[in-house]
């Protein structure tokens, strides 16, 4: 069974670094396209980053530069650095594959058919 599980949020004060996880139920999982999204209750879905099998990373320009997406096939793991986290971070995080598109990305979580149950990270002033 293809499962995506996030680990790694939680409270933080503003100016904090905070590395998601997503592990997946097999390395196999994550040799296709791969990202991070988040979203705020009552909001739309927001792109972050993601990274397609040539592990060229691509950013959504509001977070290049603070966020860095990475994976490590040998520990079936997806990562998420953020740094200099605001307020305006605090969401709730979610990692996603597209089995679809394993070697083209296509950006848009609307793309992406398999989906963890997210990690809430939470930012204080």
């Amino acid at each position: 069974q293809v499962q995506l599980v996030e680990s790694g949020g939680g409270s933080v004060q503003a100016g904090s670094s905070l590395k998601l996880a997503c592990t997946a139920s097999f390395p196999e999982i994550l040799n296709t396209c791969m990202a991070w999204f988040r979203q705020v209750e009552g909001k739309e879905r927001e792109d972050l980053a993601l990274i397609g099998r040539d592990d060229n990373p691509a950013y959504d320009a509001s977070f290049e530069g603070r966020f860095t997406i990475s994976r490590d096939l040998a520990k079936s793991t997806l990562y998420l650095q953020m740094n200099n986290l605001g307020p305006d971070d605090t969401a709730r995080y979610y990692c996603a594959a597209d089995f679809r598109h394993p070697s083209n990305c296509v950006r848009g979580w609307r793309s992406f058919d398999t989906w963890g149950q997210g990690t809430q990270v939470a930012v204080e002033p």
